[in-house]
């Protein structure tokens, strides 16, 4: 059964969600605005503040882009840093939808949290975002000790269309021997397999619907594009030779099958891999921290994972 927690909440939502038009109507900045709102009124009480946040610039793609530097109070320098994209579709999040669990994420692990403000689409169509996650992670690797991190104690993680960017970054640096990943955190990761599973056939919701991800997909680009490939790691004809991961999964998610899938996928290329299902729980669930104590201990269990890997 689902969390009760979020039962509550999702019945108080649904006559309102109910009246809302249809997302492909709406400008992307007005869906922004209502879902940054949503998540940060989520996330008021179970956000750590004795976490200090650096607002910076890292390299993108094509020129500087925002980000933010999260430092627990008794972090080492130089330590450990995981790089962290954010979810939404490729079209929706932000640092301030974020914050609270990216805040979480450091206090638990007694790491940094880099969080990057890579270019949403359809302003900014695949495979902007992808080149901006790999800059920025690059960048994380060149400039390590200006941000006091150990450079060989660097993680790359997401949830949902971050944990997609994160996946695909490891893919993407497999290979570059200066820059050696040691841990991909995916949470609930939208990993687009060949074949369509069980769970994103199935379910509609809740939260994230078959609308939502239609749309979200259409805004992307990244179908037919001759690259469009890259946007789907769990296509990649090889995983040998990944860094470690951590993959979460919520039982009330469309995302479900797939992230499961893939972590069985990397164990079976010899890669470590390990796989948390959460299964009452319901996607986008790590960025609203005060829906439910759920949500609190999920949190601390990636934390953990950060903290043990790097």
């Amino acid at each position: 059964m689902i969390d009760p927690n979020f039962k509550a909440m999702l019945d108080e939502q649904a006559a309102a969600a109910a009246e809302m038009p249809p997302l492909e109507t709406l400008p992307p900045e007005m869906i922004r605005v209502g879902y940054r709102a949503q998540r940060t009124a989520q996330n008021q009480n179970t956000s750590p503040a004795e976490v200090i946040a650096r607002e910076l610039t890292v390299d993108g793609a094509v020129g500087p882009i925002a980000a933010r530097l999260y430092t627990p109070p008794e972090a080492i320098t130089p330590g450990p840093c995981v790089v962290y994209f954010h979810g939404g579709g490729f079209v929706i999040g932000d640092l301030e939808t974020h914050d609270g669990h990216c805040r979480r994420l450091a206090a638990g692990s007694n790491a940094r949290i880099l969080a990057v403000d890579y270019r949403l689409a359809p302003e900014w169509p695949f495979p902007a975002s992808h080149d901006d996650a790999l800059a920025a992670t690059r960048w994380a690797f060149d400039n390590a000790a200006e941000i006091g991190v150990d450079r060989g104690r660097i993680g790359v993680g997401g949830d949902s269309a971050g944990g997609n960017l994160a996946a695909s970054v490891a893919i993407d640096l497999r290979e570059d021997a200066r820059r050696n990943l040691k841990l991909q955190l995916l949470l609930y990761p939208a990993l687009w397999p060949e074949t369509e599973t069980a769970s994103r056939r199935e379910r509609d919701g809740p939260v994230l619907t078959k609308a939502a991800i239609a749309f979200f997909e259409k805004a992307l680009g990244a179908i037919g594009h001759p690259h469009g490939v890259r946007a789907a790691p769990a296509q990649a004809r090889d995983l040998t030779g990944l860094p470690p991961a951590f993959i979460a999964t919520a039982g009330f998610d469309p995302l479900e099958h797939e992230g499961r899938d893939y972590a069985a996928a990397l164990q079976a290329a010899g890669v470590e891999a390990k796989h948390v299902d959460y299964p009452t729980l319901v996607h986008d669930f790590y960025v609203m921290g005060d829906v439910s104590p759920a949500v609190i201990d999920a949190a601390k269990e990636a934390a953990e994972a950060i903290r043990v890997a790097l």
